[in-house]
Parts: C-alpha cells; sequence; structure tokens
C-alpha cells in the first residue's frame, strides 16, 4: 500500500506549475529550451512562452527562413542581444530582427539585405552598445547608400563596439568622412571587413583639403582592425597621431599590383608606430590571395625602430616581412618582455637562430605561429619549446620539421592546439605526443603530413585516456584509409570537427564508422561530429549517402563532398537536412582555422538535433522512404564490425 501511495504522489514534469516549469527554462540557453519543447505539447506551449521574455537569443549555428525565424523572435521588450546568421534572410526580416530593446546585435552573412538595413537599426535600436554586420549587399550586389551610414551612426548613441564587416569603399565617397564625426563618442572598438587606404586618410587626418572633419572624430577609439589595398607610411603616422588611445591595432592589405613607393610601407612608418605609448597588440599583414608579394622596403632597421617604441607590447603578428632576419624577430623578443604571443608569416629569412637564447630572456610564451617559415629547423623549435606555458602552435608549412621536433612538442603540458601541417612528420615522431600532449590537445592539424599512415594514427589512440580532442585534420595524407579511421572510432574521441579532404583511400566503411561512433563522455548515442569534409575521397560511393540520412550525425551542419557525386542525391539529402551545409566544389568547410590561435572558440554543442526538430514544428525531416534505406543501428555495428574484423584479418 505504501508502495503504491508513493507511486501515487509522483508528479510527471509536464504536471508542474507552468511558473515553475518557465523559471527553470529561463536558466537554459536557447537550444535546449526548442530540445525541451520538442519533447510534449506542455513543454512546448512553455517554451513558446518564455521566448516572449528571454534576454538573449543567439541562432549562428543554422540559418533560418523568416518562417522558422518568425516563432523564435515574439514581441520581447526584456530582449537585450541577439545573433543571427542571415544567410536566407532579406529586407522582409528587418521588423523582426531590429529591436529597440537590443543592447547587442550581431547579424552575419546579410548578403541579401541592403543598406536600408543600417538606417532601420539607427532609427529603432538607440540603446545599441554592440552591432556586428556582416556581408551586407554583397549578393544583391546594390550600392550602399551614405544617408543610411549617416542614420546609423547618428541613431546609435551609445555604440561601444562597431563591426562592418563588408566593403565600404562602395558607399559613394562625398561626405564620407564628414559621416563618421557623428558617431557615437562612446566608441572604443571599430573594425572594417574592407576599405581603401585614401578614405581612411581622409576619415581620421582633419588637414586634408577635401574634409572638414574635426579632430575629435573617434576620440576614445582603442582598438582598430581594417583590411585596406595598401598599407602605406602616410596612414600608419595618421592612424598613430590622430587616434590617442590606440591599445590595439590591426592592419591587413590585399594588393592587386605590386606597391609603389608612395604605397607602401617603409621603416620610416613603422618608426611612427605608437607615438602615445599605450599600443599593446599591433598586427601587420600583407596578404597572399591576391597577388604574391611583400614588404620590400622594411628590413631589420624598421623592426629595431618599432621595437624601441614598444616596450610595452603583448602581442605582435608581422606577415610579409621579407627581408627581415634573425635579428629583427631577436629584437623584439628581447625588447618586449611582456610579450605572449607571437605570429610570423611568409618569414622566409627567419632561422633557428632567432629562439638559439629564448631561455635568457623573460618572456612567456603562450601563443606562437610561425607560418611558411621554411628555414626553421628541430633545432629551434628544440630552444623554442622551453616556454613550457605554450597553448597554442602553429607550425604550418615549416617543410623541414621532422620527428626531433615532435619529441620536444610532446614535453609541453598545457598545449591546446598544435598544427604541423606540411612537415616531413612519421609514425614514429607522432608517437611522442601519445604520452603527455594527446590527452590534453583539443585541435590538433596534420594536412599534408605525406609520411603518415594508420599505424601512426592506431599508436596515438591506442590508449583508453580521456581525450579532449575537438578537431582533427588528416587531409592530403596518401596513406590515411578506413583502418586509420577505424582506430578513431574505436577511441571514442568527442571530435566535432573531422577534415579528410583529398584521402583516396577513404571509403565507404569510413561513413559507417563515423555514423555510429559514440564519445567516451556522456553516452551520446552516435556521432558528435558538427563538421565532416569528404572531398575527393577516393572510395566514397552513392551507397554511403544511406549513412548520411536521419537519425545518423544528427548534429552534422557541414558536409563536404567530391564534385562528381551524384547530384540527385546530394539534392535529396539537401531537402531532407535543410540546415546542413552541402558543400561540393571543393571549398573549406566553417571559420577558417589558419585566422585561430587560442582555444577559446572550443564550445559544447549539445541538443542540436532537438533544436532542429523543434524549428521544423517537429514534423517529419522528410526523408526519402525507400525500403533499402531502411537501416538501425544494429545494421550499422554489424557492418562495422564486419569491416573491422576483416580489417585486422
Amino acid at each position: 500500500m505504501e508502495e503504491k501511495g508513493e507511486e501515487a504522489r509522483i508528479v510527471g514534469l509536464d504536471q508542474l506549475p507552468a511558473a515553475l516549469l518557465a523559471t527553470i527554462m529561463m536558466m537554459l540557453d536557447l537550444s535546449s529550451i526548442c530540445s525541451a519543447g520538442s519533447t510534449c505539447k506542455t513543454f512546448r506551449h512553455c517554451a513558446s512562452h518564455v521566448l516572449s521574455f528571454i534576454p538573449s537569443i543567439h541562432l549562428l549555428e543554422i540559418a533560418p527562413s523568416v518562417e522558422v525565424l518568425r516563432p523564435l523572435l515574439p514581441p520581447n521588450p526584456l530582449m537585450r542581444s541577439l545573433k543571427v546568421d542571415c544567410d536566407r534572410l532579406d529586407d522582409s526580416a528587418i521588423r523582426l530582427l531590429v529591436r529597440p530593446s537590443l543592447h547587442e546585435l550581431h547579424l552575419h552573412n546579410c548578403g541579401y539585405f541592403s543598406s536600408r538595413l543600417l538606417s532601420e537599426i539607427g532609427s529603432q535600436c538607440g540603446d545599441l552598445k554592440s552591432l556586428y554586420l556582416g556581408s551586407v549587399a554583397e549578393k544583391t550586389r546594390q550600392a550602399l547608400r551614405v544617408s543610411d551610414l549617416e542614420e546609423l551612426l547618428s541613431g546609435c548613441t551609445q555604440l561601444e563596439a562597431l563591426f562592418l564587416m563588408f566593403d565600404v569603399s562602395i558607399f559613394i565617397r562625398h561626405n564620407f568622412a564628414q559621416v563618421w564625426a557623428l558617431a557615437s563618442t562612446k566608441l572604443t572598438s571599430l573594425e572594417i571587413g574592407y576599405i581603401s587606404s585614401v578614405m581612411i586618410m581622409e576619415l581620421l587626418d582633419p588637414n586634408l583639403e577635401q574634409t572638414h572633419i574635426q579632430p575629435s572624430v573617434l576620440p576614445r577609439i582603442q582598438k582598430l582592425s581594417l583590411s585596406v589595398d595598401y598599407i602605406t607610411d602616410a596612414m600608419v603616422g595618421t592612424i598613430s597621431r590622430g587616434l590617442l588611445s590606440l591599445t590595439n591595432l590591426d592592419l591587413r592589405d590585399v594588393p592587386i599590383s605590386e606597391p609603389r613607393l608612395p604605397f607602401d610601407l617603409t621603416n620610416s612608418g613603422l618608426q611612427q608606430i605608437n607615438q602615445h605609448g599605450k599600443l599593446r597588440h599591433l598586427s601587420l599583414v600583407r596578404s597572399q590571395e591576391v597577388l604574391v608579394t611583400y614588404f620590400k622596403r622594411v628590413n631589420d632597421l624598421g623592426i629595431l625602430l618599432m621595437a624601441d617604441r614598444c616596450a610595452n607590447m603583448e602581442s605582435i603578428y608581422l606577415g610579409g616581412f621579407c627581408r627581415v632576419t634573425d635579428t629583427g624577430f631577436r629584437a623584439i623578443l628581447h625588447t618586449c618582455s611582456s610579450l605572449y604571443k607571437l605570429r610570423v608569416a611568409h618569414g622566409a629569412l627567419l632561422t633557428n637562430l632567432v629562439f638559439h637564447d629564448v631561455r635568457a630572456t623573460s618572456l612567456s610564451l603562450t601563443h606562437v605561429s610561425l607560418r611558411w617559415c621554411n628555414l626553421l629547423r628541430n633545432d629551434g623549435v628544440k630552444n623554442l619549446v622551453s616556454n613550457v606555458d605554450l597553448r597554442v602552435l602553429d607550425l604550418r608549412d615549416c617543410k623541414s620539421l621532422g620527428d626531433e621536433a615532435l619529441r620536444a612538442i610532446g614535453t609541453l603540458p598545457k598545449l591546446k592546439i598544435l598544427q604541423l601541417d606540411s612537415s616531413v612528420i612519421t609514425d614514429m615522431g607522432l608517437s611522442y605526443l601519445r604520452w603527455r600532449v594527446i590527452t590534453s590537445l583539443t585541435s590538433l592539424s596534420l594536412r599534408g603530413c605525406k609520411r603518415l599512415t594508420d599505424k601512426g594514427i592506431s599508436l596515438l589512440f591506442e590508449d583508453s585516456s580521456k581525450y579532449e580532442l575537438q578537431e582533427l585534420d588528416l587531409s592530403n595524407i596518401p596513406s590515411i584509409s578506413d583502418e586509420g579511421i577505424l582506430s578513431l572510432a574505436r577511441a571514442r574521441l568527442p571530435i566535432l570537427e573531422l577534415r579528410l579532404r583529398q584521402c583516396p583511400l577513404i571509403g565507404d566503411t569510413s561513413i559507417m564508422a563515423l555514423a555510429s561512433m559514440q564519445a567516451r563522455e556522456e553516452g551520446w548515442q552516435g556521432s558528435r561530429l558538427r563538421l565532416l569534409d569528404l572531398h575527393n575521397c577516393g572510395g566514397i560511393t552513392p551507397l554511403s549517402f544511406r549513412w548520411l540520412k536521419r537519425p545518423y550525425f544528427p548534429r552534422l551542419r557541414w558536409l563536404g563532398l567530391t564534385g562528381s557525386v551524384n547530384r540527385d542525391m546530394v539534392d535529396a539529402l539537401a531537402r531532407s537536412r535543410p540546415f546542413l551545409h552541402v558543400v561540393c566544389h571543393g571549398e573549406e568547410l566553417g571559420a577558417d582555422p589558419s585566422n585561430r590561435l587560442d582555444d577559446s572558440y572550443m564550445r559544447e554543442y549539445d541538443d542540436i538535433d532537438e533544436f532542429e526538430q523543434w524549428l521544423l514544428g517537429g514534423e517529419d525531416s522528410g526523408d526519402d522512404n525507400d525500403d533499402n534505406d531502411d537501416v538501425d543501428d544494429e545494421d550499422v555495428a554489424m557492418e562495422v564490425a564486419g569491416s573491422d574484423a576483416e580489417m585486422e584479418e
């Protein structure tokens, strides 16, 4: 009788008071709220109610349509933060997105919006403090009106951070500089996707005849990040003189022709940096995207002059300084005693001598990136790792590094990100990582290390340790086959992103293994993968598509396939999984890993599949009802086990 009484007192969660349910859901993030809402009608009604007073909504993992977005964004006077991937939206969604209560608004991939978006934000969001706009009008190719920019800057009087991640040079230049005089006096951070160096000069230099702007423009800017056509002495000098509070300066140029002397950076320009002594983070990069060109008018003297002014620098990134030798780079290491982050790209003359006496300095480097530094050898890495606090080490395209460098790297106890693309390491070198480093790594890139085989991958993950690895790149390794991927599946790694492009021996067996792989953590049933790149994997056949449908790979958001694969099957897959980005033309998937120098981007992505189910209204995803495609987990396990046994035999 007592047992029956206790059973009678048991109350299901869906029978709890609505106020209590709402209080509980308010403590969850958006995906968790929607996941709960997909379980029953009571929870769905409560989730819809909670969305009317939740303070923040972030939708960057999927690109919703207007129909999907509308129930997620009911009238909500308490909403303070909104972040949305707008790849499927246009001007018709402006009324949903632009709200007077917002303090933070981040809109990515706004290619189908016009510049009207700017004026609407300016007229509606007077309390906005942080604004991010990406790719505005890039797909429609409509002209951007300066009047819309003017309304944005004059209306958002509380702005502290502004990110205009598109080409602002297509604004008509007339009155462009004067418009910026209307910008919030509280603005401390400004990033622009692309702007010409001439427009920057007009904006910041009050002495130019064509402008009547006052010297007080952008008076409190501390962080400035610009992508320009040419980095010049005049532009660097204007920025350094005009921005009195500058602490972070990030300049990147993309020349379309070889710069002439008036349009280039020289030793004289470097000497003008940090005139007010407040700069802590500096980045000067010449991109190789359009034209292979360098800062040919800068040598060791310019770096020495800059180092004298930048003794308090904490982070330095120099890209494309082909005439700077070990003398210049050592001057930075021995002068900047607070330096913890060092990045060098295309350092053609950088050798082991840079780190020969790094132990004699007081440096405690935590982030080091040395890309395309082909004169760097194993001995240089041995000296570098005396900084035992290294968390990020990027040695991509340093093609002279081998197993001895990996032996030294294997002693680093705190390493989180390791990138070794195109090095000449072997399976033996890879085994040096298994004793200490592999259990702490969250990201490992071995792309183009062509001497590696399945044996090295198996050795690396044969222990039963608890791994934290979330990103793995094994692209362009010709000897990696299904056997290596089966060893990954057996290790039950918590991988979120796996890149296997240009691996000719990867086939259908790998897809089956990954579809059934379970992470050691949480006991998650099925794959945790969010990104899977299989471009140009020679063994992939149409049979693999049965494993790419539901319920397999429930969290997958990015999928790369070979362009020659059956187009009808690709289209059917895209229809059945509307939030899956399927790429067939060889593009790199997801965010560019080359620009990430820390592990702060690592996040858990729980309940994504239930989130998608809620967005689709709990309806069936529309997979094809082909009898040949009706498979269950037991079938997958049996086929994978059979393939595994065959491999071992």
